[in-house]
C-alpha cells in the first residue's frame, strides 16, 4: 500500500496555453470551441497526475468506457468520462477516484467566449451544484472539485458575480450537509494572448486562486481519508 504524500501543485505549462491561444480572436474575445476543450483536457490531466502523485505515485488510468462502474485498476486515478451513480442522477467526471465507492470526483468546465459568459455562466453555477449534490447525497465523504477555466477578457462584467457565485458554492467542511456545495473549486483567469496566468484575479489570497487547488484537496482528503486502506498507516 502506498503512504500520502503531498499533493503538487497544479501548473499548466505556458507552452500548452500559448499554442492553445493562437486562435484566441481579441476582436470578439473568442476562443474557438475545440481549443477550449483542449484547454480542459489539459486542466484534467494536470489534476489527475497532481492527485495520484498526492496518493503514493499511483497510476493514472482511462476508465474502461463511459459506463463503466468499477475503475480499472483497483487503485488507479482515473482520467476520462468516469461514471458515478449518484443520488439525482448518473454523472460523468473528468477525474475521480473510487477505490471503495467514489472518494474524489472533479470536473473542468470552460467558458471561452465573452458572449457564452455572458448568457451561460448562472446556468453553469447551477451544474455545478447539482454535480456536487448528486455525489455527496450517495457518498457524504467524497471530494467534488472544479477548475473554471475562463479568458480574462472575457469575463467583463460579470467578473464579480462569476467569483462570487463560486465563493458561495466551494468549501465544504463536513461530510453532513451543504450536499450542493464543492470541497474545492478554481477559477482560473489567463491571458490567451502569452499564456499567462492572470496575476491578480481571483484576489490574492483567494481560495479561488489555482495555485491554492492542491492545498486545499491535500488538507479535506486527509482529514477524511488518512491511514484508511488502501494507505498506509502513517
Amino acid at each position: 500500500m502506498a503512504s500520502l504524500q503531498a499533493m503538487p501543485q497544479v501548473v499548466l505549462p505556458s507552452v500548452d496555453l500559448i499554442r492553445i491561444g493562437q486562435t484566441w480572436d481579441v476582436t470578439t474575445c473568442t476562443l474557438p470551441k475545440a481549443r477550449g476543450e483542449e484547454l480542459g483536457s489539459l486542466c484534467d490531466a494536470t489534476v489527475g497526475q497532481c492527485l495520484a502523485q498526492m496518493l503514493g505515485g499511483i497510476k493514472v488510468l482511462k476508465p474502461i468506457n463511459r459506463e463503466a462502474l468499477l475503475p480499472p485498476d483497483p487503485d488507479c486515478v482515473e482520467v476520462g468520462p468516469a461514471r458515478v451513480i449518484g443520488g439525482i442522477r448518473p454523472q460523468n467526471f473528468d477525474v475521480a477516484y473510487r477505490p471503495d465507492g467514489i472518494r474524489f470526483a472533479y470536473d473542468s468546465k470552460t467558458l471561452n467566449t465573452r458572449q457564452s459568459l455572458s448568457k451561460n455562466y448562472q446556468n453553469m453555477i447551477n451544474d455545478l451544484g447539482t454535480e456536487a449534490a448528486t455525489v455527496h447525497t450517495r457518498f457524504p465523504s467524497a471530494i467534488v472539485a472544479f477548475i473554471v477555466a475562463v479568458p480574462e477578457p472575457c469575463l467583463g462584467a460579470h467578473r464579480k458575480n462569476l467569483t462570487s457565485a463560486l465563493s458561495r458554492l466551494r468549501g465544504r467542511q463536513t461530510t453532513t450537509g451543504d450536499v450542493h456545495k464543492a470541497e474545492v473549486i478554481a477559477l482560473f483567469v489567463w491571458d490567451p494572448t502569452n499564456g499567462t496566468v492572470d496575476p491578480n484575479w481571483p484576489p490574492p489570497g483567494s481560495p479561488l486562486r489555482i495555485d491554492r487547488f492542491s492545498e486545499q484537496v491535500e488538507a479535506c482528503y486527509t482529514d477524511r481519508f488518512a491511514g484508511m486502506p488502501p494507505h498506509n498507516k502513517e
